[in-house]
């Protein structure tokens, strides 16, 4: 098979990119990265020592970052579904706001995972208050930019969407969004609601277990 995706269910970048490939129904092969697949996690780390995934490879080629795989797939496997559009200005706001998950929604929600994984109480504390602080200007900021969209970026499901599906999905169980984001609350049930991603939280729930800050017996 041509396309291999190296790993793991419950990580929120490789979702990501599993939304993309579940969305046009791209045909690939999943490398589970973890204790009990070593010879995985060896040809990972030899392709990249940065020791980040998700990692897609194609035909021997390697690629990296989640954006950049989704934008590689529409070139180099295009499906149905346009992630990315044609218009220039179009394109350009769907990367604003695909930015904007991943660095004031999903790097909040890392920051706070990180402290409490340092074991460290003080730290934990800390980080996980920086994280609400950030999250709720994130909260507000969508409130007013969702207000009247199906989508993040309009009408159409896009490369935003699926960085917003993982980030609003563990933002959420990491500090709850409050009642009155209606837009927002509204979206995040959207999100969960399209077979992409309902099928990429479908094959990460075993491992609810390893969030540190608690998974909430909801979604």
């Amino acid at each position: 098979m041509s396309l291999q995706l190296y790993g793991h269910p419950f990580s929120s970048y490789t979702q990501k990119v599993l939304i993309a490939l579940y969305e046009n129904a791209t045909p690939f092969q999943f490398r589970m990265l973890g204790p009990d697949t070593p010879d995985n996690a060896a040809e990972w780390l030899r392709r990249w020592p940065l020791r980040r995934f998700p990692l897609l490879v194609d035909d021997g080629r390697s690629v990296v970052e989640s954006s950049i795989i989704i934008e590689y797939l529409q070139q180099r496997h295009a499906g149905p579904v346009r992630l990315l559009p044609d218009a220039p200005e179009a394109a350009l706001e769907v990367r604003f706001l695909d930015r904007f998950f991943d660095l004031h929604v999903m790097s909040p929600v890392q920051h706070a995972v990180g402290g409490a994984l340092s074991g460290d109480d003080g730290k934990a504390g800390d980080a996980l208050a920086s994280a609400v602080e950030r999250l709720e200007l994130a909260y507000a900021w969508l409130e007013d930019q969702l207000a009247g969209r199906q989508w993040a970026a309009g009408a159409a499901f896009t490369l935003a969407d699926c960085a917003a599906a993982p980030a609003l999905f563990y933002a959420d169980w990491t500090h709850r969004i409050a009642a009155h984001h209606r837009a927002l609350c509204d979206y995040r049930a959207r999100l969960l609601a399209r077979p992409s991603f309902a099928r990429a939280v479908a094959e990460a729930r075993p491992y609810r277990p390893l969030f540190p800050l608690g998974a909430p017996d909801r979604d």
